[in-house]
């Protein structure tokens, strides 16, 4: 947690709970040690979904789902999700999340290395969510921006990374390279100049980036 743990605390006592499918797999999750978002994140996933009511959303990084359905809630009628995953068991999971949830017609996994499913989609998408590996966003973002419409909303997720990326004085020494790889990102996504962004330290961190 990158917040006081008072305030992360008062904040999710805010949060209205979510019901049905949703809470059991956040209790999955939990019991799994399955990372999935924070619950604010969460909240502010769904505040900006209704803003924007997109028709077409890109996730990268499915993990069991959860995410996913979660964003289904604010598409357009008759919109759809493209979202991509590695992990074998993973997708096997979050396809059998989806079909409870009735989605199956909605939201379209797409099992593999996320920069080279990238590197082959050609859609054009109004919110694209990054959720995957943190120090490969770089080199994700080339081709994010490539299918992003103008207008369009790039959310990314656990970019201040426990606080490492702020300080070097958390920073473990395994994880220098993931946190100079962030750093770099951060300092592209906000000098870029198709983008305007803003880094909300919630959750794991998180920044939104307007395409103009």
């Amino acid at each position: 947690m990158i917040c006081y743990d008072y305030i992360n605390e008062y904040v999710r006592k805010t949060i209205r709970k979510n019901d049905g499918l949703l809470i059991e797999l956040e209790q999955f999750a939990l019991e799994n040690h399955v990372p999935i978002i924070h619950p604010e994140v969460g909240r502010l996933l769904t505040v900006l979904g209704n803003m924007k009511k997109p028709g077409r959303i890109l996730e990268v990084g499915t993990a069991i789902g959860y995410s996913t359905i979660l964003m289904a809630g604010f598409l357009q009628p008759g919109g759809r999700i493209d979202t991509i995953e590695r992990y074998e068991l993973m997708v096997e999971r979050a396809k059998a999340n989806i079909k409870r949830a009735g989605l199956e017609d909605t939201i379209n996994i797409i099992a593999g290395d996320a920069f080279e499913v990238l590197r082959c989609l050609d859609k054009k998408y109004d919110l694209i969510f990054l959720d995957a590996a943190k120090g490969q966003y770089s080199e994700f973002l080339p081709e994010c921006l490539r299918m992003l419409n103008q207008g369009g909303l790039l959310i990314s997720d656990n970019v201040l990374y426990k606080g490492m990326v702020a300080t070097d004085e958390l920073v473990v020494r395994r994880k220098k390279t993931i946190v100079r790889r962030m750093r770099d990102y951060l300092d592209s996504i906000c000098n870029h100049e198709q983008l305007e962004t803003s880094i909300i330290p919630i959750g794991d961190g998180v920044a939104l980036s307007y395409r103009k």
